[in-house]
């Protein structure tokens, strides 16, 4: 292991031994977000919906793609915006200016991106229907 001061001894160094605990860390916090956390369940519920719509919906691949992209994006953006709030809870569960700033800051991101979802679906669902 390097002596460098920056290096952290519980980093791994690679190959395949790496890959597969990485996807098992991966899976631990999708069971911990499907287990503890009511939004991701709410937005996981939504993604089992829209992602088949998105085939009826999307009228080429581009739009498909970019249809299921924004849905997978509010997944990934909603477990980021988790993991700030169990590690400012981790740090302490008292009032603090700063990681109650984190916090809202990590709901403020998913909330521009659910935002964003809703113009993209209904950007491509009225030009399928309306604008024909």
């Amino acid at each position: 292991m390097s002596t460098h001061p920056h290096h952290s001894p519980y980093k791994s160094t690679g190959g395949l031994r790496r890959i597969l605990n990485a996807l098992r860390y991966s899976l631990q916090g999708l069971k911990a977000a499907i287990k503890y956390e009511a939004a991701f369940r709410q937005e996981l519920a939504l993604a089992v919906l829209l992602i088949p719509a998105a085939f009826f919906l999307g009228r080429t691949t581009v739009e498909v793609f970019f249809l299921i992209g924004t849905v997978i994006l509010v997944l990934a953006v909603e477990l980021l915006n988790s993991a700030i709030e169990a590690l400012a809870d981790a740090l302490s569960v008292d009032t603090h200016p700063l990681l109650g700033r984190a916090k809202d800051l990590g709901s403020a991101a998913v909330m521009l991106l659910l935002l964003f979802t809703v113009a993209v679906w209904v950007g491509v669902a009225v030009s399928r229907f309306v604008m024909h």
